[in-house]
């Protein structure tokens, strides 16, 4: 009898530890206060790959939590320790700022925490030297930005150029890349300043003052849209003629609605994207499909296609693709973690190519080693661009 009982109760354990799970869940982290647009476009991106696949992973229902860390470092672990206290939470989804996935990095990877990035660019975020490296993106890379603004600037005849960078972890890693590009072409006296978040116009202007004196002819600048838009106004409030060549932070929230057209053209206003947008990029089958698809989901934020942080809503589309794609060949169990590490190692696999909104995705990672720094990205140079809000406020790329 007790034997039966015993026999019984191995069954009925092993049944249970092997099962799937009801549902996995998807987290949100980003700053919905600061940086509303860049936040709902990455979380739109997301939940259209996912609605086009019945919003099941490998068959399992998927929710989705958002959560807001308000640009807060803090806040974001908070949020982080949330996520891990979920049994049925399989991937935290990054937002805008780098500094709370720099900062908490090594948490992150040591507690197996399986981190997607559809924007934050700071170098260092994937580079944890370990081959137990959970942070995935599908985004623009600092290391790769540095170089390609530069390039860019001298093309257009920049001489003297100048960085105007926040004092943050993303700032410094921008001054690491762009430092090193500039030595590559011999500029190695480039002065840099540095400001804080939330200057105001008085001090945005004494920063452009300070630059004039340099005599710079150009400015290299890593700023949020807020800060951005004060840097960019002085400018043209003290009428210099100096060109402006940016970092994507200004496309995360509502810069183009708040400064005027005539101000970002004197300021000569580029800045780094990604190559495709719905606005100015060639048409498809595909991507016209995934406009509709939006556009039902979100008609508001889609009755044009001029959509408010649209890098946001495309790499959170692509990387959401990818993902999914790779949980097609995981078999899923009732431990969570074990779960999570199975999504690390099918990411690092090589399956059937994805159709992305970028392009089409044929390995986009590998293991991660030293050796290889970018194993845990998936776009690299040849998908990076500069761009333009052109008369209508809309992020037009430039044909390179």
């Amino acid at each position: 009898m007790l034997r039966n009982l015993f026999l019984i109760f191995l069954a009925s354990y092993s049944c249970c530890s092997f099962a799937s799970p009801d549902v996995f869940k998807i987290y949100f982290d980003a700053d919905r206060t600061g940086h509303l647009e860049s936040a709902m476009s990455i979380e739109q991106g997301v939940k259209v790959a996912f609605a086009q696949r019945d919003n099941k992973l490998s068959g399992i229902p998927v929710k989705f939590v958002t959560l807001d860390h308000r640009g807060n470092v803090r806040r974001s672990k908070k949020n982080m320790d949330k996520f891990l206290q979920d049994p049925n939470a399989i991937a935290f989804v990054g937002g805008l700022h780098s500094s709370p996935l720099i900062k908490y990095r090594d948490f992150i990877n040591e507690s197996k925490l399986l981190t997607l990035v559809p924007w934050a660019a700071g170098g260092p975020i994937t580079r944890y030297p370990s081959k137990d490296n959970f942070v995935f993106r599908l985004s623009v890379d600092d290391h790769k930005v540095g170089k390609h603004l530069v390039d860019f600037a001298l093309q257009q005849q920049c001489v003297k150029p100048h960085m105007l960078l926040e004092n943050t972890a993303w700032g410094k890693s921008n001054y690491q890349s762009i430092s090193s590009a500039l030595k590559d072409d011999s500029l190695k006296e480039t002065e840099v300043t540095w400001f804080s978040w939330g200057i105001n116009t008085v001090q945005a202007r004494l920063l452009l003052e300070g630059i004039k004196n340099e005599k710079a002819d150009c400015i290299f600048m890593v700023a949020g849209a807020r800060e951005g838009a004060l840097l960019v106004k002085a400018v043209a409030d003290l009428n210099l003629n100096i060109s402006i060549y940016s970092h994507w932070g200004i496309s995360g929230g509502d810069f183009a609605q708040t400064v005027p057209f005539e101000i970002r053209n004197k300021a000569n206003l580029h800045f780094i994207q990604s190559c495709f947008n719905f606005y100015s990029s060639a048409e498809n089958a595909f991507n016209m499909q995934v406009f509709d698809d939006a556009k039902r989901m979100f008609p508001v934020q889609f009755k044009s296609h001029n959509i408010k942080a649209p890098a946001g809503f495309v790499h959170g589309y692509d990387l959401a693709s990818v993902f999914i794609n790779a949980a097609q060949h995981v078999k899923f169990s009732d431990d969570i973690v074990d779960n999570r590490i199975a999504m690390k190692t099918a990411l690092e696999s090589s399956y059937a190519p994805v159709n992305g909104l970028i392009k089409k995705y044929n390995v986009p990672f590998s293991e991660f080693t030293r050796d290889k720094p970018d194993a845990h990205e998936a776009l690299d140079n040849g998908d990076l661009c500069m761009a333009i809000y052109d008369d209508m406020n809309a992020v037009k790329l430039i044909e390179k």
